[in-house]
């Protein structure tokens, strides 16, 4: 028993799937964030043009 609970504790396959989870997570927020910015710029831009016509 003592030897399967040293295993258990130094098993690294959660860390390793949480390590995975925060990177996908922080790609994740920079693909909004620019997506977001791209969305506004563009806005802008087709509203200029529109106001021209």
């Amino acid at each position: 028993m003592y030897n399967s609970f040293i295993a258990m504790l130094r098993n690294d396959d959660g860390a390793t799937l949480v390590e995975y989870s925060l990177v996908v997570a922080l790609i994740a927020v920079v693909c909004i964030a620019a997506v977001t910015s791209l969305g506004n710029k563009i806005n802008n831009k087709l509203n200029n043009a529109a106001n021209s016509l």
